[in-house]
């Protein structure tokens, strides 16, 4: 709730996503069916998720949430920024001075924020960001479920699945939850791939 306090606009857009959460949820939704019952989902069994979703957001992004769902948007920052994506796909991780490894306070590079270029041996962390036509990395709804269930990158020849990327984890989450991890990513600032990639 602290941190919530100190971002009084992000604390006012919390408010009024719960306001709508139990009013308004399928009249901001036209994206059919199977969207309204993720949307549906997500406001009525996450909303202290949503909320802390974007308490999180980096400071210094600015979310586009025009035809986003601002329910599905905030739960796919909270997953987004908890379980790790910036570690492997911003570089570096952290701005200057920004290091919670050194003991200072966390403060997330947004100049690279899940622009990708994190090297593990041979392998390059990938672009999230959307691509002109707002796909986060490049990719459909259907093609982001399908790499994140099996590791095949529909841009990769066809064979080994992703080698570092943690696919058998996110696999496993629910059909709303990797839908709201692209909502979020849809909406976050486009960004072009990393030039200086590194350890």
């Amino acid at each position: 709730m602290t941190q919530l306090l100190q971002r009084p606009g992000r604390l006012a857009l919390a408010a009024t996503l719960v306001t709508l959460t139990f009013g308004l949820a399928h009249g901001a939704t036209t994206d059919g069916d199977e969207r309204d019952r993720d949307v549906a989902r997500a406001e009525h069994h996450d909303v202290e998720r949503i909320v802390r979703g974007y308490a999180i957001v980096p400071a210094g992004i600015s979310l586009n949430l025009a035809g986003k769902s601002r329910a599905l948007v905030g739960l796919g920052s909270y997953v987004v920024n908890t379980v790790g994506c910036n570690d492997c796909h911003t570089h570096p991780s952290y701005a200057p001075g920004g290091d919670p490894f050194q003991g200072q306070p966390a403060l997330v590079n947004v100049g690279q924020y899940l622009a990708g270029g994190r090297t593990f041996g041979p392998f390059v962390s990938a672009n999230l960001t959307p691509d002109h036509a707002g796909r986060p990395a490049g990719l459909t709804l259907r093609e982001f479920t399908v790499l994140m269930r099996t590791g095949h990158d529909p841009k990769d020849p066809p064979g080994r699945p992703l080698q570092v990327m943690p696919w058998p984890a996110f696999g496993r989450m629910l059909d709303t939850d990797l839908r709201a991890i692209y909502e979020y990513l849809r909406a976050i600032p486009p960004l072009p791939d990393n030039p200086n990639p590194g350890p």
